[in-house]
C-alpha cells in the first residue's frame, strides 16, 4: 500500500484510477463552481487555538449522531453512482465505515441497491431519498429501507431540479457509461478499474431499475428521472413523507434558518446544513458559513450536522466546535474508493480520524463532545452581514 498522510494522497490516486467522466462527476460543482470552492476554502478561514501544558492523555472522539454511537462525529454522506467508482462501491464503502464505527448513507441513485448492502453487511445504515413525485416508487423505497433495517431515512430537500454540471454535459455521464471513441480511449488507460467492473453485475441504478414502474433500462431510466423529480415540492408534501417513515428522519439541504425551522416543524429529527456540495445553487455561501445563524434559530430544538467541504480532521474539529453535532464527508471518502476500494476508504476514514484526534489534543480538549468555540477564532463577520 502507498504512504498515504492526507486526504490529497488518496485523490491523486484515485485521478490516476478512475474514468475521466467519474472523476469529474465527483469533483466537480454547478456552474462557476464557486460554492463548490468555497466550501473548502472557508473553512481556512477558521483558525485553532493552541493551547499547551494540559492533559491530553486519556483522548476519545466517540459521540452519538441521532442516538447512534460513532466513533467520531462523522458519517459517510450518500453519494451517487458510487458504484461506479468501483465495481460494487457502496458496498465497499459501507463496510469500511461499519468496520470503522462511523455511519453510512446510500444515495438512492446507487449502483449497488439497499438490498445488495444489507446483505453484505450486518450493522444497519442510513437510506437516502429524493422527493419524488411517484407515491408508489417512494413508499415503497421507505419500506424496503425497513426491511433492510436502515436505521434512518435522509430526505434530500434541495433538488427538486438539477444545477447544471458543466462536465457532466460535456462527459456524457451514465451508468454505464457509454461507449463513445473519448470515453473508450480514457477508460483504455483505467485497465484495473475496468478488469473490476467487467467482474461485477451491478453497473446500472440498482434502487431504480426493476423497482420504478416501467424503468427495465438505461433508456426508460432517463426519462423516468427527468419526470421524476417533483418541482412543486413544499413543506406539507415532506409531511406526507414523514408519515411513509416512521423511524428517524434527516432532513439534508437545509442553508437557510426559516427552512431549519421548517423541518423542525415537520417531525425531523436532525438537519444537515449542505448545499449538495456546491452541484446545486452555484453563489449560494458556503456551509460552514451557513451553520451558525441554522444553530441560532433552532437551539436545541433538533440535531444540526453539516455537510459539504469536509476534507479533513481539522474541519470536522472547527464544524463541531461551532456547534454541529457531527459532520458528513463524500468526496473525500470517493477519492479512497476509487484509489484502493475497501482499503482506500478506511484510510480516508483514518487519516480524517488522527487529524480530528491530534488537533482536539493540540487545542488543550481530551473529548469531542465537549469541545466548543472556545478553540476557535473566528473571523468578525464570517457568518454574514449583509443588506436586507
Amino acid at each position: 500500500m502507498p504512504v498515504i498522510t492526507e486526504i490529497e494522497d488518496l485523490k491523486r490516486l484515485y485521478r490516476r484510477r478512475v474514468p475521466k467522466m467519474f472523476y469529474d462527476y465527483c469533483e466537480s460543482g454547478s456552474w462557476s463552481e464557486q460554492t463548490f470552492r468555497e466550501n473548502v476554502s472557508d473553512f481556512d478561514e477558521i483558525y485553532l487555538r493552541q493551547r499547551v501544558a494540559i492533559d491530553m492523555t486519556e483522548r476519545s472522539t466517540k459521540t452519538q449522531m441521532i442516538g447512534q454511537d460513532a466513533a467520531m462525529p462523522l458519517a459517510l454522506a450518500p453519494v451517487g453512482l458510487t458504484g461506479m467508482q468501483h465495481a460494487d462501491g457502496e458496498i465497499l464503502a459501507a463496510r469500511a465505515a461499519e468496520k470503522f464505527g462511523v455511519p453510512f448513507c446510500l444515495s438512492t441513485m446507487s449502483i449497488c441497491s439497499i438490498e445488495d448492502v444489507a446483505e453484505h453487511t450486518s450493522k444497519p445504515f442510513w437510506m437516502q431519498v429524493y422527493t419524488l413525485k411517484d407515491d408508489d416508487y417512494m413508499q415503497r423505497l421507505f419500506d424496503r429501507a425497513k426491511d433492510a433495517k436502515c436505521s434512518a431515512a435522509v430526505i434530500t430537500v434541495d433538488l427538486q431540479l438539477l444545477g447544471q454540471r458543466h462536465k457532466d454535459i460535456r462527459n456524457g455521464l451514465s451508468a454505464p457509461p457509454k461507449l463513445t471513441p473519448k470515453s473508450v480511449a480514457n477508460m483504455m488507460t483505467k485497465i484495473p478499474w475496468g478488469l473490476e467492473m467487467l467482474q461485477t453485475k451491478r453497473r446500472f441504478f440498482g434502487n431504480i431499475v426493476g423497482h420504478a414502474k416501467g424503468v427495465t433500462d438505461a433508456s426508460s431510466l432517463t426519462t423516468w428521472t427527468a419526470e421524476s423529480f417533483d418541482q412543486a415540492l413544499d413543506w406539507d408534501r415532506i409531511r406526507q413523507f414523514r408519515k411513509m417513515w416512521d423511524g428517524p428522519l434527516i432532513i439534508k439541504g437545509i442553508m437557510d434558518p426559516r427552512d431549519a425551522l421548517e423541518a423542525c416543524n415537520v417531525g425531523a429529527d436532525a438537519i444537515v446544513v449542505s448545499n449538495h456540495g456546491g452541484r446545486q445553487l452555484d453563489g449560494a455561501l458556503s456551509s460552514i458559513r451557513a451553520l451558525a445563524p441554522i444553530l441560532d434559530a433552532v437551539g436545541d430544538r433538533i440535531e444540526v450536522h453539516l455537510d459539504s467541504g469536509i476534507r479533513s480532521g481539522q474541519d470536522v474539529l472547527k464544524a463541531v466546535a461551532m456547534g454541529a453535532k457531527g459532520c458528513w464527508a463524500g468526496r473525500a471518502y470517493i477519492y479512497g474508493l476509487g484509489a484502493m476500494g475497501e482499503a482506500g476508504v478506511s484510510e480516508a476514514l483514518r487519516v480524517i480520524h488522527k487529524e480530528l484526534d491530534t488537533s482536539m489534543a493540540l487545542c488543550g480538549r481530551t473529548d469531542i463532545t465537549g469541545v466548543d468555540r472556545d478553540i476557535l477564532m473566528i473571523p468578525k463577520g464570517f457568518s454574514g452581514e449583509w443588506e436586507e
